[in-house]
């Protein structure tokens, strides 16, 4: 019991160091912030597939890499519950491995536009609010389909083949 506990902990926060490290990454290249992201750490939204320890792994990892990066307190609150909500949308559908990025990429579709308007104040001038939200909806659901649907399950096809090993038992 007490060694599945620590096994639990070692790999939230394993996942939630290597998230921090991936969107720094993305940060660098500019792709990490605003209205097209393709942060690289979202393709880890796979892993609650493997482990329900990437739930608070992710939310963490998310939650230190918005605060790290200088985000809005908005995007650090809603952008952090974005990730969470597709973490557990893509646990609670580990039998059907073909939907494990579904959930990340429809709740951040959604919440970010949202966190674009109303935290950072981005709405394009000759545009309504509405048109701006379908617009960053595009755009962000465009990050997370290449994100989470493209690299999300390359990752998962390849882990699938040792995830035993890397994930042990939970």
């Amino acid at each position: 019991m007490k060694n599945k506990k620590v096994l639990f902990l070692t790999q939230a926060a394993m996942i939630a160091a290597i998230y921090v490290v991936l969107t720094f990454i993305a940060n660098a290249f500019g792709l990490a912030n605003y209205a097209v992201q393709v942060r690289f750490s979202e393709a880890l939204t796979i892993l609650p597939y493997f482990t329900p320890a990437a739930i608070p792994g992710l939310f963490i990892g998310c939650l230190l890499s918005n605060i790290l990066t200088g985000c809005a307190l908005p995007d650090i609150i809603f952008g952090s519950f974005a990730t969470l909500l597709g973490a557990l949308g893509t646990y609670a559908l580990r039998k059907r491995k073909w939907l494990a990025p579904v959930c990340p990429i429809i709740s951040n579709t959604i919440i970010v536009p949202l966190v674009l308007i109303y935290g950072y104040g981005l709405v394009i001038e000759g545009f309504s609010v509405l048109q701006c939200f379908g617009y960053y909806c595009l755009t962000v659901g465009a990050g997370e389909i290449i994100s989470c649907g493209i690299l999300g399950m390359i990752l998962l096809f390849t882990l699938q083949k040792y995830s035993n090993r890397i994930f042990g038992s939970n």
